[in-house]
């Protein structure tokens, strides 16, 4: 359904005929965490997330999966190498 609170106009998961059915009724605001994604717009009251009715709770436990401007770094492990087997390969 369109959003009548937050997101006046938008389609939103979370709106009834009652009106929003997200707990304390409405969508909370980003936080600084946020800053710079792309999902994040500006509304009459304030900025919030166009992905999450939430942001806090998608980075209380790190990073947000959702996030635009985070980039996931792989680390590479260098494998450990046993010596005896080394030294029968000729060090390679």
């Amino acid at each position: 359904m369109i959003c009548t609170t937050i997101r006046n106009g938008e389609e939103c998961v979370f709106m009834t005929k009652n009106g929003c059915s997200y707990k304390g009724g409405a969508c909370n605001p980003i936080v600084e965490a946020c800053t710079g994604c792309s999902r994040c717009k500006e509304y009459e009251t304030g900025w919030y997330c166009t992905a999450a009715p939430d942001p806090a709770l998608k980075w209380k436990n790190g990073d947000c999966n959702l996030a635009t401007h985070v980039t996931m770094t792989v680390k590479e492990e260098k494998a450990k190498l046993n010596p005896i087997k080394a030294s029968k390969r000729g060090g390679h």
